[in-house]
């Protein structure tokens, strides 16, 4: 099979979809690109963002539940997910972020590259990685942010676990990753590729608590196949392992198989077809509510359900 070739997008929890438009567009500059529906719980929005024009290993999306209880880290899941940015802008997000009201911690260096991190409005840990690396994406250019400086899409995520080594096996033994670095108690895996979204790390905490989910827990990471073929080859070979996984899913802009991974993180295989404009333009990406098929019949019902939300969310004077 041809190994993983690195992240796909990165699903997470808010309880209040305006507050988190508000904080991935306007402070972080990543474009809205979709906006649906949970399809097990079309009452509850599904929003996507990532760069121009949806870029696999560049896509962070969320469930808006409201009132959702906020989640507490621990072992068991995915503990914080790191963008890139280009070698050279740390100190301009950081200046950002500064005013914009938004509290950082550091630079601290890992691996060699300068890393700075913050929580969203919900307590979400996002990292900034300053990296040398390639990553191949469209910036937004009518964003909030200079393209210079913009988010280079994925750069890891983060597992936070009690025992390391059945979920290194499952990387690299069933998904192609390799152990390309250790520093302490954190372990570096690499996917195949050689740009975006390559990296996953395992954290070590034998004597860490469960984690608790809510609001600002990522709900799963999604791994990289390029075609339905690839990921039946998957689908087979993980199920061989011993491995509990769904069958095949249609979420509309990709397909995916599910299954937790030793440790107990919820990890997804998802195919980069058909992409996220097969249903509207680049240019109209995310300014519509969009809904599978089989729920068209109930638009009215589901559009009085769900909150009103605004997707321009700053302003000329802003940029």
């Amino acid at each position: 099979m041809q190994p993983i070739q690195g992240l796909h997008h990165i699903t997470a929890i808010a309880s209040d979809a305006q507050a988190n438009i508000d904080f991935y567009v306007r402070v972080l500059g990543q474009r809205l690109i979709k906006t649906t529906v949970n399809f097990d719980d079309p009452g509850t929005y599904h929003v996507y963002y990532g760069d121009r024009r949806g870029t696999p290993g560049t896509i962070m999306t969320f469930f808006p539940w409201p009132a959702m209880h906020r989640g507490r880290r621990g072992a068991g899941e995915t503990s914080a997910m790191a963008y890139a940015l280009p070698q050279g802008s740390l100190g301009w997000w950081m200046d950002r972020l500064t005013a914009q009201g938004v509290a950082w911690d550091g630079p601290e260096k890992r691996y060699g590259e300068s890393v700075i991190r913050f929580e969203d409005p919900d307590g979400l840990v996002i990292e900034l990685v300053a990296t040398d690396s390639p990553s191949t994406i469209e910036p937004w250019e009518d964003g909030p942010i200079p393209s210079m400086h913009a988010l280079r899409g994925f750069h890891s995520v983060t597992l936070l676990l009690r025992d390391v080594e059945p979920t290194a096996q499952v990387l690299t033994h069933h998904m192609g990753y390799t152990l390309v670095a250790r520093e302490g108690a954190r372990y570096r895996y690499r996917g195949a590729s050689n740009d975006r979204g390559l990296y996953v790390d395992l954290l070590h905490a034998p004597d860490a608590g469960r984690g608790a989910f809510g609001a600002g827990s990522i709900h799963h990471i999604a791994f990289r196949t390029v075609d339905d073929e690839e990921q039946s080859s998957y689908l087979s070979a993980l199920r061989s392992a011993g491995l509990q996984v769904t069958p095949v899913q249609d979420r509309q802009y990709f397909r995916s198989i599910y299954f937790r991974e030793p440790g107990g993180v919820l990890f997804e295989v998802a195919t980069d077809e058909p992409g996220f404009t097969s249903d509207e333009s680049v240019e109209a990406l995310g300014s519509s509510l969009k809904l599978p098929a089989r729920y068209e019949a109930q638009r009215s019902q589901i559009e009085a359900r769900l909150p009103p939300i605004e997707r321009q969310v700053f302003t000329t004077e802003e940029e």
